[in-house]
């Protein structure tokens, strides 16, 4: 595999993340209030964005600087949970969105992970296969 090539279940993960913000979003529309579809979907987008920035954070600290890989890590960690923490401040506090409906929208990529793996292990054949 080429190392600036994303690999397939990562690619399979991002676009399944989309897919299970868009149902979401549209079902809530459907079910519940704006403001709760809202909550819904700027909880997904900034979960998602976060996903995304960890693998990109990921892949330049072990492609570029090896060397350096905890320390460059640890900062960008700290970089990116600083930014997550304001914006949701300003969403909790501003009362944009509904909080049930955002700590769903925050949940996307963990559902994603769930049954991805889920999908994964019931196509397995025999146990020694999951092992």
């Amino acid at each position: 595999m080429n190392p600036t090539e994303k690999d397939p279940l990562q690619k399979r993960l991002e676009i399944t993340n989309w897919i299970l913000l868009a149902i979401l979003a549209v079902g809530s529309l459907l079910l519940r209030s704006s403001r709760f579809s809202l909550g819904i979907l700027s909880g997904g987008l900034i979960s998602i964005v976060n996903f995304h920035w960890l693998y990109h954070n990921l892949l330049d600290v072990f492609t570029k600087h090896p060397s350096q890989a905890r320390k460059a890590l640890l900062l960008r960690y700290y970089i990116r949970l600083t930014v997550l923490a304001f914006v949701l401040y300003w969403i909790i506090s501003g009362n944009l969105v509904d909080v049930i409906g955002l700590v769903i929208g925050l949940s996307v990529v963990v559902m994603n992970i769930i049954f991805t793996t889920i999908l994964a292990l019931s196509k397995k054949n025999r146990i020694e296969e999951v092992r």
